[in-house]
C-alpha cells in the first residue's frame, strides 16, 4: 500500500474535475470493543498502518483529474479527521461537519451544492464510505475512470460487486441483461435478503452487491433530489447557506439541517430515479462491517487462527483474536472472536458476530463510559490515558503535542499534581506563568486558573493526580481555547478557596473525564 500518489489538483481545476467526497460519520458499533464513539473504526488501523478513512482518501487520489476530497463527518470527530488528514498530506476542500447523523441522503445533498458550488455544476462527486476495504486499488481507480464516462452523460452510476458468499447484511442490486457497455442497467435494488434468496444471487451473473458508493454529475444529483426529495432538499439548503465557516471547517445550521429526513440515499433517490447504470467493480472490495470480516483475511496459522497482538493458542483452531494490551491465551475452543483492550474484553461466537451492536446498546442504556471512548482519548491537543482512578482520586497519563496547549480552564471540585516525565512544560496558574522540565512537578488547587503548554519540539508528557469530592467532566469551566471548543467566559481575579466544595455523595463515584 505504499505506492499510492497523493497529489491533487487545484480545487478550480479546469474543465471537469471529480470530487471524491468521503462520508466518515457512523460508530462502528460492531467492531466494539476497538471502535468507539470518540474513534470509531473508519479511523482505526485494522486493515495497513493506515486507517480505513486514510485509505479512502489516497486510493481516490491517484484518479485522473481530481480535485482535493470534500469530507462529510461529525463535530466530535473534527480535529481526528484532521490529524489524519494531515499525517497523509493530503489537504481537503473542506470537512462539512454534521450537527447529527441524518443518515447519507442529506449528507450527499450538502455535497452536491458544495461541489457544484466550487466546481461547477457539472463536476463530478464520487461518494464512498470511509469504512470500506479495496485490495486492488488499481482495479478500482479503472472502474471508476470508466463510469466517469457514464456519469458525465447525465447518469448516477452505482458500483456493483459479483457476491462471493451469501451476505445476508447486505443490499443487492439486479441488472437487466448487458446491452454491450461497461455499464449495467439496473432492474431493482433488493434490501437485506434472507439466507436462501442470498444463495441464489451468488450464482446470478445479474445480480450485484451494492456497495455503497456511487457517482454522479453534481446538477444531476440535485434535479433528482429536488424532484423527489423537496422538504429535505430545502432543508439542506438552507443548512448550506447559514453554514459557519471555520478554518477548513464547514459547520451547518443545525435547526435546519436537523429538519432534514432522515433517509439513507438508496431510499431517497437511487431505488427511484430514471437514469441508473451499475459499474462492476472487481476490486476485492469489502464492507469491514463486524469482526468476522477478519475471517476472510488469511489465516495466521495452519488451525485457521486470524490473531494480532499478544496471542497464544493451544488446541484450538477457526478463531479471530485481537490483543491490544494484555497476552490472550486460547485453549480448546473454536469459531470465537475474542477482543481485548485495557478497559474491556468481548467474547462472541463467530456466528453471532451482528448481535454486538445490540450489545453495545444494552451497554448504552447503562451509561457505560466504556460505548464512548477507550482508555486512550484523543485530543486536538494531543491524548490522555487513564492509569487509576478509585474514590476520590483518579491518575492520567498526558501527552501534549509540541506547540499544543490546552484550554484556560478550572475546576470547582478537584485539584491536580502534575509531573513532567518527559518534555518542557509552560504553566500558567491564576496570575503567574512558569517552566517544569523533567522530574519537575506542581500543584494547581481547587479553583485555580490553569493552562498547559509544550513549547519544545519533542512530546510533552506528564503524569497528572487528581483529587477531589468530584471528578466528574462537567466539572470544567473554559475561558479561552485555541480550538474554539466551548468557553469564553471572564476568569476569576481573586485567589481560588483551597478548601474542596462538598457535593452529594450519589456523584462520589470515580468517573474516566477528559482533560480540556
Amino acid at each position: 500500500m505504499d505506492d499510492y500518489q497523493t497529489e491533487t489538483t487545484s480545487a478550480r481545476t479546469p474543465g471537469r474535475v471529480i470530487v471524491p467526497v468521503i462520508l466518515a460519520g457512523g460508530s462502528g458499533t460492531r467492531l466494539w470493543p476497538l471502535s468507539r464513539k470518540q474513534k470509531p473504526k473508519q479511523f482505526l488501523e485494522l486493515t495497513s498502518q493506515h486507517s480505513l478513512f486514510q485509505e479512502t482518501l489516497l486510493r481516490s487520489a491517484g484518479l485522473s483529474r481530481v480535485a482535493a476530497p470534500m469530507i462529510v463527518g461529525s463535530e466530535p470527530h473534527r480535529f481526528l479527521i484532521s490529524e489524519q488528514l494531515e499525517a497523509i498530506g493530503i489537504e481537503p476542500d473542506c470537512i462539512v461537519l454534521e450537527p447529527e447523523g441524518r443518515d447519507t441522503a442529506p449528507a450527499v445533498a450538502i455535497a452536491a451544492q458544495q461541489v457544484a458550488n466550487r466546481h461547477g455544476p457539472d463536476a463530478i462527486a464520487l461518494v464512498m464510505p470511509a469504512d470500506h476495504a479495496v485490495n486492488d486499488v488499481d482495479a478500482f481507480r479503472a472502474a471508476v475512470e470508466s463510469a466517469m464516462d457514464v456519469g458525465e452523460t447525465g447518469e448516477i452510476v452505482t458500483f456493483g460487486i459479483k457476491p462471493t458468499r451469501p451476505e445476508t447484511g447486505y443490499g443487492y442490486v439486479r441488472c437487466l441483461p448487458t446491452n454491450g457497455r461497461a455499464a449495467r442497467t439496473v432492474d431493482a435494488f433488493v434490501e437485506k435478503p434472507d439466507v436462501e434468496i442470498a444463495e441464489t444471487y451468488v450464482a446470478d451473473d445479474a445480480t450485484y452487491w451494492n456497495s455503497g458508493m456511487f457517482l454522479f454529475r453534481a446538477d444531476r444529483m440535485l434535479d433528482d433530489l429536488e424532484t423527489l426529495e423537496p422538504d429535505l432538499m430545502q432543508n439542506a439548503r438552507r443548512a448550506l447557506i447559514n453554514a459557519e465557516v471555520d478554518g477548513a471547517f464547514l459547520r451547518l445550521d443545525a435547526l435546519a439541517f436537523k429538519a432534514c429526513r432522515s433517509v439513507s440515499i438508496d431510499y431517497a433517490v437511487m431505488e427511484r430515479t430514471d437514469r441508473i447504470a451499475l459499474m462492476p467493480l472487481d476490486a476485492g472490495w469489502d464492507d469491514v462491517g463486524a469482526w468476522t470480516y477478519l475471517d476472510r483475511l488469511p489465516a495466521d496459522d495452519d488451525q485457521g487462527n486470524r490473531t494480532r497482538g499478544d496471542v497464544q493458542v493451544l488446541n484450538a483452531h477457526d478463531n479471530i483474536v485481537h490483543s491490544t494490551k494484555r497476552l490472550v491465551a486460547l485453549s480448546g475452543v473454536s469459531d470465537l472472536i475474542v477482543v481485548e483492550t485495557a478497559d474491556a474484553v468481548l467474547i462472541a461466537h463467530k456466528h453471532d458476530a451482528q448481535s454486538v451492536k445490540q450489545l453495545v446498546k444494552q451497554l448504552e442504556q447503562l451509561e457505560r463510559p466504556e460505548v464512548e471512548h477507550r482508555q486512550r482519548v484523543y485530543r486536538p491537543w494531543g491524548f490522555y490515558e487513564s492509569v487509576a482512578y478509585g474514590a476520590r482520586f483518579q491518575t492520567k497519563r498526558i501527552c501534549v503535542k509540541p506547540g499544543a496547549k490546552l484550554s484556560l480552564q478550572m475546576h470547582h471540585h478537584r485539584a491536580e499534581h502534575w509531573i513532567i516525565v518527559q518534555g518542557t512544560a509552560i504553566v500558567t496558574r491564576n496570575t503567574e506563568s512558569f517552566m517544569l522540565s523533567e522530574n519537575e512537578s506542581t500543584y494547581i488547587p481547587i479553583g485555580s486558573t490553569h493552562r498547559l503548554e509544550n513549547p519544545g519540539n519533542i512530546p510533552l508528557e506528564l503524569i497528572e493526580v487528581q483529587s477531589g469530592t468530584y471528578l466528574g467532566e462537567d466539572d470544567i469551566v473554559r475561558f479561552d481555547d485555541v480550538y474554539g471548543r466551548a468557553g469564553g467566559e471572564t476568569p476569576p481575579t481573586a485567589e481560588p478557596a483551597q478548601e474542596p466544595v462538598e457535593v452529594e455523595a450519589a456523584a462520589q463515584q470515580p468517573v474516566a473525564v477528559a482533560p480540556a
